[in-house]
């Protein structure tokens, strides 16, 4: 394993950073997008009582998101405080990505009402191992590879997830749609099957990353942490508090995850409820989003690197904007599809760049970034909370999904007005 002082740009931990992009991204879309959702309201009942409160099945599932988020964003803050200052950030990647897999795993065993329990307990340990991980593997990036290469790194971290997530959709589906032919009893166990496929996926092939990036340098302090991460946290966000470029892109970004997010959370229900898309164009849609993003994060990476960082994000936050006002005004499924291509385009961008973005304005010669990721990480969940809350609100005042989609229109369009007073530095041309 390599020392923490290891020299940056290395080719062997570039391609094992991006790796751990390939292990946890499979929950992201299997998980979370692709199969449990359905699986979960398949096999449990409409109607459901949890503490003693009647609600809905689809509405248990939506809480369970917001408790694993809420869980992370309240906690990561601290530890990341503590794995700045123990240096512990690679304890904590590997910490958070066992807890997910373990989570993950536990899935199987979720087969009806009688289990219930174990299938959102399960779900939300998972999620939280999920979001967690992110933290600490995203300030690896100023760790491993110099500020001239940020954007493309990142890019090729984004890829990595979308390809190998991809790959693991379609060979789960396989299975689940030829369960029978396979001498499986039903899809039920099929698709619990699969459940267990991520899970061993994403442990496993984080080993490399576990193995090649920098480890936890020895000689750090290990008494009182708690105390001194909180501290080393409190510090940083008075550096960030004096900063005005970096408030300035955080709260731009802020702003934009909002939108972002939710598009991602609830693009295909917005197929289904308002164009009537069927299950097997649901999952075309998500493959399209998926392998279109591959492109799009190589694209602005591009971009960024010919105009740099800010007129990128720019130009993005533009097509998201649009995107939101056409997607008001589409009535047929090969408009949808189209509009499903061009959000694929610039999911893949947005993400890969923001992240790189802010590591740029994070102080040069900075050794902690953890803590300064923490900040971005619990404002991006905040914002899928905010974001998801204002789509439903606006549904439910007015009936229809579609008012609710210019909602997320203003996000961006607050989003660039933001950035617009942002300055971003870095070796490209001045913006």
């Amino acid at each position: 394993m390599q020392s923490a002082t290891a020299a940056l740009n290395n080719p062997r931990a570039i391609n094992a950073w991006a790796f751990f992009d390939w292990a946890n991204s499979a929950f992201a879309l299997v998980i979370t997008a692709a199969i449990f959702p359905a699986y979960f309201t398949s096999v449990t009942d409409d109607q459901v009582r949890v503490l003693g409160i009647s609600m809905s099945n689809s509405s248990l599932y939506a809480y369970a998101v917001s408790v694993s988020y809420l869980l992370i964003a309240a906690c990561s803050p601290i530890l990341s405080g503590i794995a700045d200052y123990g240096g512990r950030r690679m304890f904590f990647l590997r910490f958070f990505t066992v807890l997910g897999s373990v989570g993950c795993l536990s899935l199987y065993l979720f087969k009806d009402m009688s289990s219930l329990a174990i299938g959102v307990i399960g779900f939300i340990v998972a999620m939280i191992g999920f979001a967690g991980g992110l933290v600490f593997y995203n300030s690896f990036l100023p760790q491993i590879v110099t500020e001239d290469r940020y954007d493309t790194v990142s890019a090729k971290g984004f890829s990595y997830g979308y390809v190998g997530s991809v790959l693991l959709l379609v060979v789960n589906l396989g299975v689940i749609l030829n369960a029978e032919k396979l001498g499986f009893a039903n899809q039920g166990v099929a698709t619990r099957l699969a459940f267990v496929i991520v899970g061993l996926w994403w442990i496993g092939f984080a080993q490399i990353p576990f193995r090649r990036l920098p480890a936890d340098p020895k000689d750090r302090p290990r008494a009182k942490l708690l105390t001194r991460g909180f501290r080393e946290l409190v510090q940083v966000a008075r550096t960030v508090a004096v900063s005005r470029n970096i408030l300035l892109f955080l709260a731009a970004f802020f702003c934009y995850s909002a939108g972002v997010q939710t598009v991602l959370f609830l693009a295909a229900v917005f197929a289904e409820q308002e164009l009537a898309f069927g299950t097997t164009q649901l999952i075309l849609i998500i493959l399209i989003l998926q392998l279109v993003a591959v492109v799009g994060a190589y694209l602005f990476a591009l971009v960024s690197k010919w105009r740099g960082n800010k007129f990128s994000l720019m130009f993005m936050l533009l097509i998201w904007t649009v995107i939101c006002f056409a997607a008001y005004v589409v009535h047929t499924q090969l408009q949808f599809y189209l509009l499903a291509s061009a959000v694929g385009m610039v999911m893949g961008g947005i993400q890969s760049l923001s992240r790189s973005t802010y590591s740029k304005l994070i102080p040069e010669g900075t050794q902690d970034t953890a803590s300064f990721f923490s900040f971005y990480d619990v404002l991006e969940k905040v914002a899928i909370v905010l974001g998801t809350f204002g789509f439903g609100f606006i549904e439910q005042l007015t009936g229809s999904m579609r008012s609710s989609v210019l909602l997320l229109g203003s996000f961006f369009v607050l989003g660039m007005l933001i950035l617009s007073q942002a300055r971003i530095q870095h070796s490209a041309p001045a913006v």
